[in-house]
């Protein structure tokens, strides 16, 4: 995984638990992962749209 070790992750974690202390942690987390969902979803919308010269053609 990004070619990261076990022990850097840990390390890394306590860091995080430090910084944001445990209970904000949690919703960090959450809304870190909404923000992944939101962007991949408006990557595969933009995909999706028909460019200008596409919709000349038909």
């Amino acid at each position: 995984m990004f070619g990261i070790g076990t022990t850097e992750l840990m390390i890394f974690l306590v860091v995080a638990m430090l910084l944001f202390g445990s209970a904000r942690l949690p919703s960090l987390m959450r809304n870190l992962g909404r923000s992944a969902v939101e962007f991949k979803k408006g990557m595969r919308d933009d995909e999706e749209e028909p460019t200008p010269t596409d919709a000349n053609k038909s």
